[in-house]
């Protein structure tokens, strides 16, 4: 009995291990995913396509401050595609690597309708919640940044945001 019971403390003590494990790959997980869906968003506008920015008023000697900016990546633009772009991650799914039994999570639709190799994901409405609700918690959370980096078209957003800021 004392063997058993030195066991069970000793599986005991991995449990929240594997749980700040799972937390932290779906966390990661998620920051990436939603990284890559607004990268996607923006490559889908046109980039002729402006927005104008500044003042409206209109300055004493009859003058605008105003400018034109790219759309793309503009910050009313950015803004909308944070308010939705976690409900994508209902089209991604969850993958195991079974050597290190760390999570991952890929797109189970891509976004040209070509055929993706789903062997290994699992596709579940408890994966896509909780990957929806760590995007949600994220994209509240580090909205600034997430705008701060997508607006100047910075280099590994992904790396930058995902791995050293989140």
């Amino acid at each position: 009995i004392p063997a058993l019971l030195g066991l069970a403390v000793a599986l005991a003590s991995l449990l929240p291990t594997a749980g700040a494990r799972r937390s932290q790959d779906l966390h990661c997980g998620a920051c990436r995913a939603l990284v890559d869906e607004l990268e996607w968003e923006i490559s889908q506008v046109d980039p002729r396509k402006t927005i104008q920015m500044g003042s409206f008023r209109i300055n004493p000697d009859g003058s605008q401050s105003v400018v034109e900016v790219p759309y793309a990546r503009s910050e009313a633009h950015l803004t909308e595609l944070l308010e939705r772009v976690c409900e994508k991650m209902k089209e991604y799914g969850e993958k195991v690597d079974p050597a290190t039994q760390r999570k991952s999570y890929v797109r189970v639709l891509s976004h040209d309708g070509t055929k993706m190799d789903l062997s290994g994901v699992k596709f579940d409405g408890d994966v896509t919640s909780s990957l929806k609700f760590a995007c949600e918690s994220i994209a509240e959370e580090y909205e600034d940044e997430l705008i701060e980096f997508l607006s100047h078209e910075a280099e590994n957003v992904k790396d930058r945001l995902c791995s050293k800021r989140t």
